[in-house]
């Protein structure tokens, strides 16, 4: 495959989907080449009109940790996730010289300013660097769900934002492109201490195992499952908002510094990701599901002081005894979502003995971040 400006795709791409047979590979490039490489092909064709994005949001079930550079650069990582039916939607405009500013962004706060480097968005003002982006324009950004979640909302806007900007100059781009690119201006250029499991699941949408090579590649395995696998899986799996906003940045530097101290629990959650990988290709049992799920969030509590609290603890415990057969905390720890195993029969007793927590009801979503418009056949 080839991406942006002729050169080959940012990511060695292995990609397994039941029925087709062996996996796909493309090539890599880096990406400290691509400014230039954008900078270099001359004026953009900019589209006329409105561009909108929609980019999903993530559920990760084992293997959190494992996709930092600290750890996949001496042995593999891997993470299972699936992409969910709630999106990050992203709209561009370039609008017209009567109002007063060139550059306009409306999120969870409003901006106006008139050069790029002014911006305070910080995801916003690497990606329009990035693509080497000329006002004036116009972003806006809305979730449906609150942003430090648990489920990826960050790099699913950056994924978002980034593949409507790549409509707004013309382009086609890959799903691998955005992942690569996202994860570079999140990681590299902005220095944040996370992973890129986030931003491949914004890109490629659908349930996967995502496997981080030693030397940046990553491979893209879509889950293979047992006939009813997939919908059982589904009907037992419960996600409960805590209320409480998570500060990731500061339980995911704790758990990068600790990556050499806590290598041993990490390759056990790497373990429990093919486990489960594994586990659903040959059936769904919910109870074997769900202890899995209980050892990795045991496994995940020790990698950093934050990621639960005794609040936290107790709603975990409480839903335990309500019938869940495992679960654990979305995303960095902290706060944010519950996501539970629970089979269908227990399923009231456990939203009653959680009624204190707001219930968020998901589906799997097969697709990543998608140009809604214009609408292209």
């Amino acid at each position: 495959m080839t991406g942006l400006c002729g050169m080959a795709d940012t990511v060695s791409l292995a990609r397994h989907i039941a029925g087709q047979g062996a996996p796909a590979a493309a090539g890599a490039h880096s990406l400290s080449r691509l400014a230039g490489a954008v900078a270099g092909q001359g004026p953009p064709r900019l589209r006329a009109g409105l561009i909108v994005t929609r980019t999903p949001l993530r559920v990760s079930f084992a293997g959190g940790g494992t996709d930092f550079a600290d750890y996949y650069e001496r042995e593999e990582g891997a993470v299972l996730s699936t992409a969910i039916d709630k999106y990050v939607y992203v709209t561009l405009k370039r609008h017209d010289a009567l109002f007063g500013s060139a550059i306009r962004l409306n999120y969870s706060e409003t901006e106006q300013v008139d050069s790029v480097r002014e911006i305070r968005n910080d995801i916003a003002r690497a990606c329009f660097e990035l693509l080497a982006i000329e006002p004036p324009i116009y972003m806006s950004t809305v979730a449906d769900i609150p942003a430090s979640s648990g489920l990826g909302s960050s790099s699913a806007f950056c994924v978002g934002l980034l593949n409507a900007l790549h409509a707004w100059r013309g382009e086609p781009v890959s799903a691998a492109q955005l992942a690569e690119e996202a994860a570079h201006v999140e990681i590299e250029v902005l220095g944040r201490p996370i992973g890129k499991q986030d931003q491949y699941a914004a890109a490629f949408g659908g349930f996967n195992l995502f496997r981080f090579l030693p030397g940046g590649g990553v491979s893209v395995e879509a889950q293979r499952f047992a006939p009813g696998a997939r919908r059982r899986l589904l009907d037992h799996l419960l996600l409960f908002w805590t209320g409480i906003e998570r500060q990731a940045a500061s339980v995911l530097a704790e758990q990068r510094a600790r990556i050499e101290e806590r290598r041993a629990e990490l390759s056990e959650l790497k373990q429990q990701a093919r486990q489960l990988q594994q586990a659903l290709a040959e059936g769904f049992d919910p109870e074997a599901f769900g202890r899995l799920l209980d050892r990795g969030w045991q496994t995940k509590r020790q990698l950093a002081s934050a990621i639960s609290s005794a609040r936290l603890d107790e709603w975990y415990e409480r839903a335990l005894r309500a019938g869940a057969c495992g679960g654990k905390l979305c995303g960095a720890g902290g706060g944010g979502f519950f996501l539970f195993a629970v089979p269908p029969a227990r399923q009231q007793a456990v939203r009653a003995e959680l009624s204190e927590l707001k219930e968020l009801s998901i589906r799997a979503e097969p697709q990543g971040s998608r140009v809604l418009m214009p609408h292209v056949e």
